[in-house]
């Protein structure tokens, strides 16, 4: 089971909440001058990475307000959470000073 903190709320069971793909992916400038490819992959295609990975996620069943998880896709590990209007968190670098 996995535990998030909700920016609000504090710590809850995953069940309250509802995952909501990417987090950080702009919304193109002019989507009216993007080709019928172009439109599709802003839409469809997302990064799969090994390792962190910035998500968005709602507390559907609690305060009902999205936040970004950084969360490692390899251990599921909660890394970080920040709410929307905040900067995703710099990972300190592996092996470095303890």
């Amino acid at each position: 089971m996995l535990l998030i903190s909700c920016p609000w709320c504090g710590p809850r069971d995953e069940t309250e909440y509802h995952y909501g793909g990417q987090a950080h992916v702009p919304h193109p400038e002019n989507p009216e001058s993007l080709t019928d490819e172009q439109w599709a992959e802003y839409v469809f295609y997302r990064d799969n990475p090994r390792g962190p990975f910035a998500e968005r996620w709602v507390h559907s069943t609690g305060c009902r307000r999205w936040f970004n998880v950084l969360r490692d896709t390899v251990t599921y590990e909660v890394l970080a959470v920040y709410r929307l209007d905040e900067p995703r968190p710099e990972l300190p670098q592996a092996g470095g000073n303890r």
